[in-house]
């Protein structure tokens, strides 16, 4: 890996690597029907929501960027037909909890931080190291991460809508390493998952972190150093070298 004063940009992935959902996205859904007079078990919802996520994304990759959409407008057509698929199709019902749902995911109150996240990018911080986000995520992320308290670790947020490409499309990575100033052999990503983050990440020439749930198993590719059972392994890893 190499000692510290040679890894000079950590980049990090966010969902389920620095932040989760506090609930399901079913329930979140339920609520907002139920909220409106309308019974939609969660199960089905959590169903519907990966089906029209799935189409509407081999349709319209990485938010639509490429045919002119916005991604807010990709999330709610996403939002409705998850509620159509479901079973709910009163038209005066769709927009409204579409737009109150994309408001909410962009806030605190629905998100919570992964164990040990802000201890480790706080001591990261501390020890000198430059740290940027590569993410998979539409421009909602910047006000997330500043409301959940942890934009000021980064010195900058790369976003796939705002780069163009999504991991594991080398160009992001390569984007980030722009950003960060860094050569690849100088840099190391932290993810979750083991094709956008790791491989994704290794194949650029960058070093690679991948994070693991209690359960998980880990790829055979992936040297035992290299997976984190916590996010609080990871200082301990990169100060061996």
């Amino acid at each position: 890996m190499g000692a510290t004063l040679k890894l000079r940009l950590l980049t990090w992935d966010v969902k389920d690597t620095l932040l989760r959902l506090r609930q399901p996205l079913g329930l979140s859904y339920a609520a907002e029907a139920r909220a409106r007079g309308v019974r939609v078990r969660p199960e089905a919802l959590s169903r519907s929501f990966r089906a029209a996520y799935a189409a509407h994304s081999r349709r319209f990759p990485n938010y639509g960027r490429a045919a002119g959409l916005s991604s807010r407008q990709w999330w709610l057509d996403v939002v409705t037909q998850t509620f159509r698929l479901a079973g709910v199709h009163e038209d005066a019902l769709l927009s409204p909890m579409a737009e109150s749902l994309y408001r909410d995911f962009c806030s605190a109150r629905s998100w919570a931080l992964l164990p040990g996240a802000s201890e480790t990018l706080s001591e990261c911080r501390r020890r000198g190291l430059r740290m940027g986000v590569v993410s998979n995520f539409d421009n909602r992320l910047e006000g997330i991460l500043a409301r959940c308290g942890l934009r000021h670790h980064f010195h900058f947020v790369l976003t796939s809508e705002a780069a163009g490409a999504a991991k594991p499309d080398p160009e992001i990575f390569r984007a980030a390493l722009r950003l960060g100033g860094v050569l690849p052999e100088q840099a190391a990503h932290v993810g979750d998952d083991y094709r956008r983050d790791y491989r994704a990440a290794r194949e650029v020439g960058m070093h690679a972190f991948l994070l693991r749930t209690p359960g998980q198993s880990t790829p055979p590719d992936v040297p035992p150093a290299h997976a984190l059972p916590a996010l609080s392994h990871l200082l301990a890893v990169i100060e061996k070298g």
